[in-house]
C-alpha cells in the first residue's frame, strides 16, 4: 500500500504530503529540469561570468580612484557606490557563485570553485565547509545546519529559547551591520569553545588561516589605500568602511529573505533516516523562499532571489534560475508543493516579525 510519507515537521497546511511513488516521480521531474540546464551550458554561460568579473574589477578600480578625490563630496558619493556596488557583485554574483563549481567546466582557474579566494574578511575554506557542505547538505535541519540563526538569533519556535534572546531585536541589528564577521567566524564554533567541547589548541589552529586572512582584509582596506591616498586619507577610509557595510546589509537581507520568512520550516534530524532523492528536493523547497524583481534585482542577490531554486541546484549558473523557476514553480503546483514567492518588502517584513516574535519563548 502506497501510504504518504510522514516527515516529522512537515506541517505546513500549504503543502501535501507524498507517497514514495510520488516523491520519486517528483524528483524525476526536476531532475530532468536540471539536466536540461546543463545540456544547454556553453559560451553564452562563459561569456556572462566573464562580463561579471570585468564588470566588478572595473567599477572596484573606478570606485576607488573617485575616492582619491573623496575630499569633494559627490567623488566620495560616487567612488563609495561604485565600491560598494562591486562587493556586491563580488560577494553575490561571482564569488558566492563560482566557489559553488557552478564554473568549474570552463577549466579557467579564474572561476575555479575550489581556488577562489573572495573579498570578505571570512575564507573561502571555511565558506566552503559552513555553506557548501553543511547548510546545502543538511539544509534547515535543526543541529546540523548552522546558519539557522548563525548561532546567534532565535528565528524558529523549534530552537530552544533561552533569555538571551530577548535583546535579539537589539543586536541582530549590529550583527547585520557586520555580516561578513559573523560569516567569518561561524566555522570556528566558539561556542564549543566557551562550553569546553573543543580544546584551545583545535581552536587556534582553525583560527590561524582566519586571522591571515582578516589581517589581509583590514590590511588593505584601512591601511594601503588610505596610506596611498595620502591628502584623502579619510575619505578613502571612510569609503571604504561604508562600501563595506552596503555589502554587509544588503548579503544579511537577502539571505535572511531566503530562509527565514513565515512559511519556511525547520526539520529533526530524523528527516536523514532512509531519506531519498525526492524527500531531499522537498527539504529544500519547504526551507526557502524567493523574491519578486527585475532583472537587475536578480542580478544583485546573485540570483539568490531564486533561493528555491538555488537550493534544488546550486552547482548550476546562477542567471539560469529565472529561466528554470516557471518550470519550478509548476512542479511544485502539480504536487501541491507551496513555491514560496514574494516582493523583497513582504519577505523582509516577515523576517523582522520572526526576529520580534521568537525573542520570546513562543512554541508556535
Amino acid at each position: 500500500m502506497n501510504m504518504p510519507v510522514k516527515i516529522e515537521y512537515f506541517k505546513n497546511p500549504k503543502n501535501s504530503e507524498l507517497t514514495a511513488a510520488e516523491l520519486d516521480a517528483f524528483a524525476r521531474e526536476l531532475d530532468q529540469i536540471k539536466q536540461e540546464v546543463l545540456d544547454d551550458l556553453g559560451e553564452k554561460d562563459a561569456k556572462y561570468i566573464r562580463r561579471v568579473y570585468a564588470s566588478v574589477r572595473y567599477s572596484s578600480l573606478l570606485g576607488r580612484a573617485l575616492l582619491f578625490a573623496g575630499w569633494f563630496p559627490p567623488a566620495w558619493l560616487l567612488g563609495t557606490g561604485l565600491l560598494g556596488f562591486a562587493k556586491i557583485m563580488e560577494n553575490m554574483e561571482l564569488g558566492h557563485n563560482v566557489m559553488h563549481g557552478q564554473y568549474d567546466w570552463m577549466n579557467d582557474p579564474k572561476f575555479n570553485g575550489q581556488t577562489y579566494e573572495w573579498d570578505t574578511v571570512g575564507t573561502s575554506d571555511n565558506w566552503r565547509q559552513t555553506h557548501n557542505y553543511k547548510h546545502h547538505t543538511y539544509t534547515n535541519i535543526k543541529g546540523m545546519d548552522d546558519d539557522i540563526g548563525y548561532g546567534l538569533l532565535r528565528l524558529f519556535p523549534e530552537q530552544r529559547w533561552k533569555p538571551g534572546f530577548l535583546f535579539q531585536p537589539v543586536y541582530s541589528i549590529p550583527f547585520c551591520l557586520l555580516f561578513q564577521w559573523g560569516v567569518a567566524i561561524q566555522n570556528l564554533e566558539i561556542g564549543k569553545l566557551i562550553y569546553k567541547r573543543k580544546s584551545m589548541a583545535q581552536f587556534k589552529r582553525e583560527w590561524q588561516p582566519a586571522q591571515k586572512k582578516i589581517a589581509k582584509q583590514l590590511l588593505r582596506d584601512y591601511v594601503f589605500f588610505p596610506l596611498i591616498a595620502g591628502p584623502s586619507a579619510i575619505p578613502v577610509f571612510t569609503g571604504n568602511l561604508v562600501a563595506n557595510g552596503i555589502r554587509n546589509i544588503w548579503t544579511f537581507s537577502i539571505i535572511f529573505c531566503g530562509h527565514f520568512t513565515k512559511d519556511a520550516e525547520v526539520f529533526p534530524k530524523t528527516v536523514l533516516q532512509d531519506e531519498s532523492r525526492g524527500h531531499w528536493y522537498m527539504r529544500q523547497i519547504r526551507g526557502s523562499s524567493n523574491l519578486t524583481g527585475s532583472e537587475a534585482f536578480h542580478i544583485l542577490t546573485g540570483h539568490l532571489s531564486h533561493q528555491i531554486e538555488h537550493h534544488l541546484f546550486p552547482d548550476i549558473p546562477a542567471r539560469r534560475y529565472r529561466q528554470i523557476a516557471p518550470k519550478v514553480e509548476a512542479v511544485c503546483e502539480k504536487y501541491g508543493l507551496n513555491y514560496n514567492n514574494a516582493s523583497f518588502v513582504k519577505q523582509f517584513g516577515e523576517v523582522v516579525g520572526r526576529i520580534f516574535k521568537y525573542a520570546l519563548p513562543f512554541k508556535k
